[in-house]
């Protein structure tokens, strides 16, 4: 009598019972079936066209403009561009530039938390739903100059909204025109920070898992206890992570303040862009090399702490 069973069109299992006596044959932990092998490659190719996006415009840039930062106008290795990271003129834009991502991704963060606890309360399909999600879409990719004009033609110096509120007797630029200086970047970066809060929050916090909060209740527990004791705990780590990525954001953004800010360079995106346009800055040549080193490490450093907080993130989401 012979049966067999043979392989699945995954190629995962092969049992052919003993013929005339004949051993079973199962293959090894080990083995890979031909297939498998055939779909992984095709897998792989697919990847390539990625791949050779990352290293053309990511790797192969930044290995340049780090690369420029330890040599000097006549190609000499030096240190001195790297060294110039100390001067007080520099260590200032980085400060700028750290507090300025700090304070919009905090106030993006905690603002855009609100609204996705307001709209876990909607249909999900609903058009509130459906409209709140296109316009964050959209938003969170409307920066650059076309923010920067939205701005100046509503709240510029002759912007409408500037002269309606100077005609009722309130003068915003009372004080100075602060548009066009670091305090009036923190409204522009607000408009593309929070649709983006809502983008990377409202998933984590709609796979909070209604047979927790059912679990919480039936042991008699508060909805402040569910929060404290459940909710926050368990979208802590998605929460971190979005503020994280928010302030990498803010950080790397270049295109709305290089258009409200035309005098000065109060933030390390424009001072790279002095460096470049200007031959000789601080008596330090390619110190451009230098900034983009030290904006390296501190997007480095950012990456690390959100990948480890996307890794806590994703055991709740199983």
């Amino acid at each position: 009598m012979t049966s067999n069973t043979d392989a699945t069109a995954a190629g995962v299992l092969t049992v052919s019972a003993p013929v005339s006596g004949s051993p079973a044959h199962v293959p090894a932990s080990g083995d890979v079936p031909a297939s498998r092998k055939n779909r992984g490659w095709l897998a792989s190719l697919g990847l390539l066209p990625f791949g050779a996006y990352v290293v053309i415009f990511l790797a192969l840039p930044t290995l340049l403009a780090v690369g420029t930062g330890f040599f000097d106008a006549e190609g000499a290795f030096t240190f001195d561009n790297v060294a110039a990271l100390g001067d007080p003129v520099i260590v200032q834009t980085f400060s700028n530039t750290l507090l300025l991502s700090a304070v919009t991704a905090v106030v993006g963060a905690i603002v855009g938390a609100l609204v996705c606890y307001a709209l876990v309360g909607t249909r999900p399909a609903g058009a509130l739903r459906s409209f709140v999600d296109a316009a964050s879409g959209v938003l969170a990719q409307f920066a650059g100059v076309m923010l920067a004009f939205a701005f100046i033609a509503v709240i510029g110096a002759q912007g409408v909204l500037t002269l309606l509120l100077r005609d009722a007797g309130l003068d915003i630029y009372e004080g100075g025109i602060w548009l066009y200086d670091l305090p009036g970047l923190v409204l522009p970066y607000l408009y593309f920070q929070i649709p983006l809060m809502i983008i990377t929050f409202l998933p984590a916090l709609e796979a909070l898992k209604p047979q927790w909060a059912e679990a919480n209740a039936t042991l008699g527990g508060s909805r402040l206890a569910f929060w404290t004791k459940i909710g926050m705990p368990v979208l802590a780590p998605s929460f971190f992570g979005s503020l994280l990525l928010l302030f990498a954001n803010a950080f790397s953004a270049y295109g709305t303040a290089a258009a409200l800010i035309s005098q000065g360079s109060p933030i390390v995106p424009l001072q790279i862009r002095g460096a470049l346009s200007s031959e000789v800055l601080l008596g330090r040549a390619n110190l451009a090399g230098a900034l983009a080193l030290g904006m390296i490490v501190i997007m480095a450093i950012v990456m690390s702490l959100y990948a480890v907080l996307q890794r806590r993130a994703s055991r709740w989401q199983r």
